[in-house]
């Protein structure tokens, strides 16, 4: 405590007063104390909340009972008191072996059994339904319980023993009217009204417990499948995640036209045997993120990064028009990104050389870990080998791609080249976009 008052006065801070609790917060911190009387490492947070959530209706219900206990005491009837004392017992000595053998099973299963029978026998003890006030009537909230804490198919157990228990003593019931409890009749009227006022509160307050604890494991799930849904869509495009939540099994398909684009960092591989691992790895989350704002603004598919490497695809996984143009477009930004962060950095040797081809893929998903979503094709291995023979800050690309481009771009020869694994081939260079008619 002083060392708050020492803080908080060299802070020049004035303590802060801790934040009201209200009557939930309250009953929650309340079920959570109670539900470590019995909790196993092993238990899950429900499993706990469960066992405390039956510990506090346990306790509720003992502390109740002594309205019980006093009142057939003063009217002279101890047999009848004796039951409800034996249900406080029974109580006190299951939470005694609970915190001892952390058996909530069988805690769980004597406190039903005692709500069950101990109702019952109370009520046989004062003649009747009249005379007891309908004490039956918390049996009633034994199978509400049961369903709450194991299911519905083992509560259903528990429903109809207390149906049975409720006709045998609905039939047994004129046998006791002679030697029913002479109690006065207010008071037989207000123990009716609490006996429904008790087990209604107490089915109420379990059963909205469980429902306020679904809502919010509701709601949890589907943060969760919303974040799973992001990292999903991080991973494969959209179209292609849809199917795959679907449950189709192999996904492949063969797109006539596509658009491929390779890019490298000229240099990086050698740089990074000096540079430290945190300016490594910060430099290419710089670079690869801008890159993936530009694959975003042209509506491109990035497909992968190996490396310092980095591919994207247009016209895949769902056919459009432009993508060439779209892809070329990214191509200029990407080497004007390059430039950019070289000033901004001071990092003058980095350069990116890029390769493009456009034709013919096949496109689908493999792995069942670890999935992606990937390219195959002649036209793959040319934008890949245009990529891996352009010059440093120069745009490679095939004869279909300069064909497919219009008088927008800028496309100059670069004559006949040797092109690894494609023998000796033309090639262009993309040199820029020309302006617009109206920026001249």
């Amino acid at each position: 405590m002083n060392g708050v008052v020492v803080w908080t006065v060299a802070s020049g801070r004035a303590p802060t007063a801790p934040a009201p609790r209200g009557p939930r917060e309250r009953v929650v911190e309340l079920v959570s104390r109670l539900s470590e009387l019995g909790a196993r490492p092993e238990d899950t947070r429900d499993e706990r909340l469960r066992a405390g959530t039956l510990i506090l209706a346990s306790v509720l219900i003992a502390v109740l009972s002594v309205v019980w206990v006093s009142t057939y005491l003063v009217f002279g009837y101890p047999r009848s008191a004796a039951i409800p004392a034996l249900y406080q017992l029974v109580t006190v000595a299951g939470l005694v072996v609970l915190t001892r053998t952390r058996r909530f099973d069988i805690f769980r299963r004597t406190q039903l059994l005692t709500m069950l029978v101990l109702p019952a026998l109370l009520q046989v003890s004062l003649g009747g339904f009249v005379a007891s006030s309908g004490m039956v009537l918390w049996g009633l909230f034994v199978p509400l319980a049961a369903l709450a804490l194991v299911g519905v198919r083992h509560s259903l157990v528990w429903l109809v023993a207390f149906l049975a228990e409720l006709a045998l003593l609905a039939a047994l019931d004129p046998f006791f009217l002679g030697y029913a409890a002479q109690l006065p009749r207010n008071l037989v009227v207000w123990f009716f009204v609490l006996n429904v006022l008790g087990v209604t509160l107490s089915a109420y307050v379990m059963l909205a417990y469980f429902v306020e604890q679904r809502a919010r494991a509701h709601r949890a799930l589907e943060v969760e499948r919303e974040r799973s849904e992001r990292l999903l869509l991080n991973v494969l495009p959209q179209p292609i995640a849809d199917r795959l939540k679907g449950g189709t099994g192999v996904i492949a398909e063969r797109h006539g036209s596509a658009t491929v684009l390779f890019a490298d960092l000229v240099g990086f591989t050698e740089h990074a045997l000096v540079m430290a691992p945190e300016a490594l790895v910060a430099l290419l989350d710089r670079i690869f993120t801008q890159f993936d704002r530009r694959a975003d603004e042209e509506g491109l598919e990035k497909i992968k990064t190996i490396g310092d490497a980095y591919m994207v695809a247009g016209g895949v996984p769902e056919p459009r028009s432009g993508h060439v143009a779209a892809v070329a477009r990214m191509a200029l930004a990407m080497r004007a990104d390059i430039a950019t962060l070289c000033a901004e950095t001071g990092e003058t040797w980095l350069q990116v050389r890029i390769g493009i081809d456009t034709g013919p893929v096949v496109a689908g998903v493999i792995g069942r870990r670890k999935f992606a979503y990937d390219l195959w094709g002649d036209t793959v291995n040319t934008a890949s080998r245009m990529q891996s023979s352009a010059l440093p800050g120069d745009i490679q690309v095939t004869p279909r791609v300069a064909a497919a481009l219009d008088d927008s771009f800028v496309v100059q020869s670069r004559g006949t080249s040797q092109v690894r694994g494609k023998g000796l081939m033309k090639t262009f260079v993309l040199v820029a976009a020309r302006p617009h008619p109206s920026e001249t």
